[in-house]
């Protein structure tokens, strides 16, 4: 058993479609708490062939709240993703659905979570994905510990964890207890975008309105295990 953990961010970039493709298990952490400034609502995303950060506005959100207690304000953000993209060769395979999914949720983290499942059932993942407010487990443990509590709890003998984690964790403690801990690196990857100039690390949402479902697909594989 492989798993990862992560956040439940919005519409979050291709490598972590990449790690939730390479574990049989993905557990959204989504009963901690909320980090202003983070990935839960706001994401970057092609505008006038430039980066531009859109953000889902939050009810009331403070780090005193837990990711999936907060609430979305008036959400408009459909509406630039549609003028962004709308152009773009493969917006009629996914907005309608995408649609769909923001205007029935009130919820981040609902919003988040339909939005990954969406995702991944459009690329054929096949990952079982959990949330981990609807399971028991050692919530009192902090950082790492909780990590290889829950990898315990799963029976799971490898983590995956994104590359920028890998000051935080310590993959002599994971062996200790009979689990490998890797770290995953996207490879460079560039596809063409409205003009010649290309756009990196960007949300999924650019990577899916720019290039065909096998062509999505076969990026899915473009990574390194560190």
């Amino acid at each position: 058993m492989t798993i990862a953990i992560m956040q439940p961010y919005f519409l979050p970039y291709l490598g972590y479609f990449q790690m939730l493709n390479a574990v049989d298990t993905f557990i959204l952490y989504d009963d901690v708490a909320y980090i202003k400034s983070g990935w839960i609502n706001r994401n970057n995303i092609l505008i006038n062939n430039k980066t531009n950060l859109i953000t889902i506005p939050l009810k009331k959100a403070s780090s005193f709240k837990l990711i999936n207690e907060i609430e979305i304000a008036k959400n408009k953000a459909i509406k630039t993703i549609q003028q962004a993209y709308c152009k773009a060769p493969y917006f009629k395979d996914i907005f309608s659905d995408i649609e769909t999914i923001f205007n029935k949720n009130t919820k981040i983290a609902d919003l988040n979570y339909e939005l990954i499942l969406f995702i991944c059932d459009y690329l054929s993942i096949s990952t079982t994905v959990l949330r981990s407010s609807n399971f028991n487990y050692k919530r009192e443990l902090k950082g790492q510990d909780k990590v290889i509590s829950i990898c315990k709890q799963f029976n799971a003998k490898k983590y995956i964890n994104a590359i920028g984690g890998i000051d935080l964790y310590s993959k002599e403690e994971f062996l200790k207890n009979d689990i490998e801990l890797h770290f995953i690196k996207t490879n460079k990857i560039h596809y063409k975008q409205f003009n010649d100039s290309f756009i990196e690390n960007l949300s999924i949402l650019d990577v899916l309105m720019f290039n065909s479902l096998e062509e999505t697909k076969n990026m899915l594989k473009e990574y390194e295990l560190a």
